[in-house]
């Protein structure tokens, strides 16, 4: 099988643990992409979290694409055309606020580049570290966020947050929902995940399901997992997890994404 298109989930898959494109990774993915094939990082994270991986691997050089906000942003990295968005509405997301205040957790989204939230936490601190972002701490959720966000996350302790999940999508069944971290639950418009992002972006470069590679490690992947012609999962994929996938390679921290590539692209 000629694949034409890798899909790389980017946090605890293409990046190590302290967030690094390793080398091998790197080499690998620039011979694959002078080989023609399209390499597409899709992401929970936000579009500007993103970019300077992009360019490490010199997609700006390239028709290249980022899948950011998990589905709701397409972009083109060399110009950042925006080819597809969607957005929570102000009255979604207060709602989503309601429920963090009902059931007790911290719940952060963005607006004009900064992470937005009534309050602080450890894990909110993580996602600072992951995106580079500056925290914007307001007196007044609900108030402050008057206009259309990506995404919300609600945050809390890992084992509690997630039994929150499948009570979330039965009261929201309108929104989509997927855990991206232990301590992430993430929020986004009806129909909104990376599966139905990368379908929207094949389509538009001629790519067909069954030439495209999709790898990732979390809850937030599963769904372009199932949808690539090959799925695959990084080791250190949750356990409950482990059996969706076609096939399983090293970890994250391991150069799991040069195995993918070695194997089914340069091989």
């Amino acid at each position: 099988m000629q694949y034409k298109m890798l899909v790389l989930d980017m946090d605890d898959t293409l990046l190590t643990d302290d967030h690094r494109i390793s080398d091998l990774n790197k080499k690998v993915l620039l011979e694959a992409q002078a080989k023609g094939v399209h390499v597409v990082l899709a992401s929970g994270r936000p579009t500007s979290a993103m970019a300077a991986y992009a360019k490490e691997l010199k997609m700006d050089l390239k028709d290249s694409y980022m899948i950011s906000f998990n589905g709701a942003i397409i972009s083109r990295v060399k110009d950042d055309f925006i080819l597809f968005e969607q957005r929570l509405t102000p009255e979604q997301i207060h709602a989503l606020y309601d429920y963090s205040q009902e059931k007790k957790t911290h719940i952060i989204t963005y607006l004009d580049n900064e992470i937005i939230s009534e309050t602080d936490s450890k894990y909110i601190d993580v996602e600072k570290e992951i995106t580079g972002m500056h925290h914007h701490k307001v007196s007044s959720f609900k108030s402050y966020v008057d206009r259309p966000a990506v995404k919300c996350i609600l945050l809390e302790e890992p084992s509690y947050l997630k039994g929150l999940e499948k009570d979330l999508k039965e009261r929201m069944p309108h929104l989509s929902v997927s855990m991206s971290k232990p301590f992430f639950l993430e929020v986004a418009q009806n129909g909104i995940d990376k599966a139905e992002s990368l379908k929207l972006l094949a389509e538009r470069l001629g790519v067909q399901q069954n030439e495209i590679i999709a790898v990732g490690n979390a809850g937030n992947d599963l769904t372009m997992i199932e949808y690539a012609g090959l799925g695959v999962w990084v080791d250190n994929v949750a356990p409950e997890l482990r059996d969706k996938a076609d096939i399983i390679v090293a970890s994250n921290n391991n150069d799991g994404v040069a195995e993918v590539v070695q194997r089914y692209i340069l091989n």
